[in-house]
């Protein structure tokens, strides 16, 4: 149980370091920041930052501020994975149309192996399957790897010990989401009509893992592994791992 007298004295410690930045020097860190992430060729975290800020600067109050002003503005602050960057203001988007790279469009079954990844992960190739309802080719899951969104996160703690993935924090930075939590849940999905109204009333959103850490039926990937795994390895093991079953 937390003990009440630890949290009044971080709260008083907090408060402390508040009032022992004058106007000046909190003018001075903002300023710092917002120079910070303008240069910032990726988002940065909130360490990062208060790690080339002077020692006692508010950090989070600062990114909470900066957040403010920019909020009408033609530039966003927003927090990505954890990070913090400035964005084009996502209504404005239309604007750098003409100057964006056009992306190779994925096609249906890559959306849905992502889109079930994205919520069922951590999850094996037979698993992804067996969730669509048809096999899922070697070129839909290459083609995800290499867009960077999806990643081997380990192996399934089963015979065969096929190969589970997972999201990166490419795909949240891809999609404008903090977290794998940030995705749509039930309700969402129904209002943007990506859902029929009609769908059993039993019917429920899985809750995928968030994290980086293995989960209990999970083992680590050796190193060879993820510099030598070839797409048809992973195939062949799966595949084996399917006749098992």
């Amino acid at each position: 149980m937390a003990n009440p007298n630890s949290a009044v004295a971080i709260a008083v410690d907090n408060d402390a370091t508040a009032e022992a930045q004058s106007p000046e020097e909190r003018r001075q860190a903002l300023r710092m920041v917002e120079a910070l992430l303008f240069a910032a060729a990726e988002p940065l975290a909130a360490d990062d930052l208060a790690g080339r800020l002077p020692s006692g600067a508010d950090v989070t109050g600062i990114l909470r501020e900066l957040q403010a002003v920019y909020a009408d503005r033609g530039v966003n602050l927003t927090q990505v994975a954890g990070k913090w960057s400035l964005r084009t203001a996502s209504d404005l988007s239309f604007l750098l149309s003409r100057d964006a790279v056009e992306q190779k469009r994925l096609s249906r079954a890559a959306m849905e192996t992502l889109a079930i990844i994205s919520y069922h992960q951590p999850v094996t190739r037979a698993e992804i399957e067996e969730i669509r309802g048809v096999a899922t080719s070697k070129g839909t899951l290459d083609l995800l790897l290499e867009t960077g969104w999806i990643r081997m996160r380990g192996r399934r703690k089963t015979p065969g010990r096929p190969v589970t993935y997972g999201t990166t924090d490419g795909f949240l930075s891809h999609f404008g989401l903090d977290g794998i939590g940030d995705l749509p849940g039930l309700d969402e999905l129904k209002g943007a009509g990506l859902l029929d109204s009609r769908i059993p009333t039993d019917f429920s959103i899985p809750e995928p893992h968030d994290g980086d850490d293995l989960t209990e039926d999970e083992d680590p990937l050796e190193d060879e592994e993820i510099l030598d795994a070839g797409a048809d390895d992973l195939v062949a093991e799966e595949a084996a791992e399917r006749q098992a079953d």
